[in-house]
């Protein structure tokens, strides 16, 4: 039975990412907490419900927001079960941060066992604001974008860059998820549906300095 034939109300969410990235910032802002200049470390999970409209439709997210520390691993295995859906987030200013991704893909195919290949995935690039410090290129989101493709079976990836910070992209990100989510649970009503991408980053005014 797939896991999309359980319920169709609730949709179990997987935030997943090095400590830092700004997971837990995105969360805050797509609750509409705003932002905070610093959060307390999560501990093992943060568990939260939202609901948002979706072409029409409302679909409620319980968002698991997964401890990125190395030192809460042990205890992340649990927390995949019965997962609709995976938000993977990274730093664009840390290029590590998106190397690591290659790790937490691995736990995630792990913990999912076949299940996921019904996993809708999307890639968060945080922390846009920080233009000035982008230290992360197109070639390496877009392999990593291929290299998800391949491994969860998926048709194409999804990935916008954010802003916790601003707020940019931050529900957007969400509301295409949920048309993924419709896309797997109703496919004769939503099949002809297609998130949107933001792949490029917006001109902001505070980007990068002007050359003189």
């Amino acid at each position: 039975m797939s896991i999309f034939e359980v319920r169709d109300d609730l949709y179990k969410v997987c935030l997943v990412g090095d400590g830092g990235v700004g997971k837990t910032a995105i969360v805050e802002r797509f609750l509409g907490r705003g932002f905070a200049s610093t959060y307390n470390l999560t501990i093992g999970t943060n568990i939260c419900t939202h609901t948002v409209d979706v072409d029409g439709t409302r679909v409620k997210f319980q968002i698991w927001d997964l401890a990125g520390q190395q030192r809460f691993e042990f205890v992340r295995s649990t927390f995949y079960r019965g997962s609709h859906a995976i938000v993977m987030v990274f730093d664009v200013t840390n290029p590590n941060s998106l190397a690591n991704l290659h790790k937490w893909k691995i736990e995630i195919l792990q913990n999912l066992g076949k299940s996921h290949h019904d996993i809708p995935i999307i890639l968060l690039g945080n922390k846009s604001d920080l233009q000035q410090k982008l230290l992360i290129d197109q070639d390496g989101i877009s392999k990593f974008k291929d290299e998800l493709k391949l491994e969860f079976h998926a048709d194409s990836i999804a990935f916008m860059y954010t802003s916790a910070l601003s707020g940019m992209n931050v529900e957007e990100s969400f509301e295409a998820l949920g048309l993924l989510l419709l896309k797997k649970r109703k496919p004769q009503i939503y099949i002809d549906k297609t998130p949107n991408n933001f792949e490029h980053l917006p001109n902001l005014p505070s980007s990068r300095p002007s050359k003189a």
